[in-house]
């Protein structure tokens, strides 16, 4: 990646501003037109938001959305649509057993309009207040519930079953963190009082471990350059708990990186590192590390070996067809090449994570923070805005589920291009809040109560 060393938040003050003003127009628009009794909406088809049966994870990103648009800038509207839809639609998802998505679902809702709030830029009311702490409480004790012992720890599995560890709960995780700051915990068993702090650096300690390859000979497929490399699952012996092997199940292979997968362990783990920063309380001298590692790992790999010069990456650093591009990763990404898609939401994600890694390192972090800038304004300008009214979406050139196909084609092409995500969208524009803070100066933004 060709990291612009000399690029500021400032530098992007305005095109943030630009997404956040989009964004509040896309929310709207999709508000007005989309029929509940569909579903939630998922991707684009033909620039159209369309559904998608699997597991119910993007319903906070459509009201997430318009609550972050309101927070960048100040239109109440956008605040009153998603406070509104958060009241009538959300409730199924704090109770949800059977998935590990609550954060992206209820800390993008109940968690933004609380802290909102806490920050004043809403009006206090005591009982609204508590009424998405209540939320925020049930749904991390419901995540942490979702719990598989290993030797060493745990992990909280996926929808896939109890042998399932997805890397993408590193970011899903931190509503424990959340539900822990207001003093709750999970009870068991004999009103058995189980900690969500405890689960949560479980989780992570595990995740660090089993899909994240350190370049150290681990496996055939672990040793140098690769260091960084993810796997998007780590399967386990439900019958002893011991680690078997990796998987993917949107990557290509369980030996290359599903990009998306990546981002979400820069970001999952950059954010951690905030929170136990932030936290009043002794935490083992080991976790801190692991975690770093982790993330500076995740982040290296990205950086050196996933993305093109621009910063955005195709779908998975195997793919079978990126050989017919050559050296792609000297040059711009292609989202309209014939091989293999990009996926712009993968950008998105780890832009984020970059910046936030950057921030937490302070001298050391410099590299990762202009990296992150620079992800930042390829993504918020030329091909990757969605300026057109006509387009739902936000983001361009997202990718959803390559492997079963579940990606629109244009006519005339043949690979997915041109479409956008809910989830893709909702982590633009909390880029756009997130840059726009820094710029000015303001309150930094964290999914936990800080005292910066």
């Amino acid at each position: 990646m060709k990291i612009d060393a000399k690029l500021t938040p400032e530098d992007l003050t305005r095109p943030a501003s630009r997404v956040l003003e989009l964004a509040g127009d896309k929310a709207r628009a999709l508000d007005s037109a989309w029929d509940p009794s569909l579903g939630t909406p998922v991707f684009t088809a033909s620039g159209k938001y369309t559904t998608r049966g699997w597991t119910e994870w993007t319903q906070g990103f459509q009201y997430g959305i318009p609550i972050l648009a309101f927070d960048g800038t100040d239109q109440r509207d956008l605040l009153e649509l998603g406070r509104a839809k958060t009241l009538q639609n959300m409730a199924a998802h704090v109770s949800h057993i059977g998935v590990h998505d609550h954060g992206f679902n209820n800390l993008s809702t109940y968690g933004n309009l609380r802290r909102l709030m806490r920050e004043k830029r809403i009006e206090t009311n005591h009982w609204e207040l508590a009424f998405y702490e209540l939320a925020i409480k049930t749904s991390g004790a419901i995540q942490a519930a979702r719990w598989a012992d290993t030797a060493d720890g745990g992990y909280i599995y996926s929808f896939n079953g109890p042998h399932s560890l997805f890397i993408d709960t590193m970011r899903s995780l931190r509503i424990l963190g959340v539900a822990h700051q207001l003093g709750h915990a999970l009870t068991g068993e004999n009103d058995g009082k189980i900690s969500l702090l405890d689960r949560l650096i479980a989780h992570g300690k595990t995740t660090a471990s089993f899909n994240i390859y350190y370049g150290t000979g681990r496996d055939n497929y672990d040793k140098p350059p690769l260091r960084g490399r993810t796997a998007h699952e780590a399967i386990f012996n439900r019958n002893d708990g011991r680690y078997r092997c990796p998987n993917s199940q949107q990557g290509y292979s369980p030996f290359s990186t599903w990009t998306r997968g990546l981002a979400w362990a820069i970001l999952g783990f950059a954010e951690e590192l905030e929170f136990l920063r932030n936290i009043k309380m002794e935490i083992g001298g080991d976790t801190r590390n692991i975690f770093e590692k982790a993330a500076t790992a995740a982040a290296d790999f990205y950086l050196d070996q996933a993305t093109a010069a621009d910063g955005i990456p195709y779908w998975d650093t195997g793919a079978p067809n990126l050989y017919h591009l050559g050296d792609w990763r000297s040059r711009d990404a292609e989202p309209f090449n014939e091989h293999e898609p990009v996926d712009s939401s993968a950008a998105a994600i780890a832009a984020q994570g970059l910046l936030r890694l950057g921030k937490y390192l302070g001298d050391k972090g410099a590299r990762y923070l202009a990296a992150g800038l620079t992800v930042a304004r390829t993504l918020f300008g030329g091909q990757y805005l969605a300026e057109s009214p006509q387009h739902q979406g936000l983001i361009l050139h997202s990718i959803y589920h390559r492997p079963n196909g579940w990606d629109y084609i244009p006519p005339g092409r043949k690979i997915p291009c041109g479409e956008s995500s809910l989830w893709g969208d909702y982590h633009a524009v909390e880029l756009a809040v997130y840059l726009q803070r820094l710029a000015a100066g303001k309150k930094y933004l964290t999914f936990f109560d800080s005292e910066d």
